[in-house]
């Protein structure tokens, strides 16, 4: 993937019906994959190298955010997802790479502001079940 513009990473929320729509106002945006081990290390381990259990770990998604609602529709839907618990779908675009959808919950949403600036938002979302990827 060679060099791409930060703002062409898109955070889509679903908004019902299939159709999913562009979380607004995102400055910055970060989609992080990881993967918990599990160790099978014994003391006939060769060398005394640590051994993994392929593909036995936990995996997860995380994604966060910071920006302004650009409208009052789009504050209230993360609101309303966060303060109800909700696990919705969310799709998250990576340009040149390809598109992450599934299953997230919003665990954080903070408003901060300068009493000479904007309000603004932060926002990280966990994967709640199994994470999709179509690549480009």
């Amino acid at each position: 993937m060679g060099a791409q513009r930060g703002r062409d990473l898109l955070v889509k929320m679903d908004a019902g019906g299939g159709s999913f729509t562009t979380v607004a106002g995102l400055r910055t945006k970060r989609l992080a994959f990881n993967s918990e081990t599990v160790d099978v290390t014994d003391s006939d381990s060769a060398g005394r190298w640590r051994e993994l259990l392929a593909a036995a770990g936990v995996q997860r998604a995380s994604v966060s955010g910071a920006g302004i609602f650009k409208d009052a529709a789009s504050d209230a839907a993360m609101r309303a997802a966060f303060f109800s618990g909700a696990i919705g779908r969310w799709q998250f675009l990576v340009p040149d790479f390809g598109t992450v959808e599934g299953p997230f919950q919003i665990t954080a949403l903070e408003y901060s502001g300068a009493h000479d600036g904007e309000v603004t938002f932060e926002v990280s979302l966990e994967s709640a079940g199994a994470v999709g990827f179509s690549g480009l």
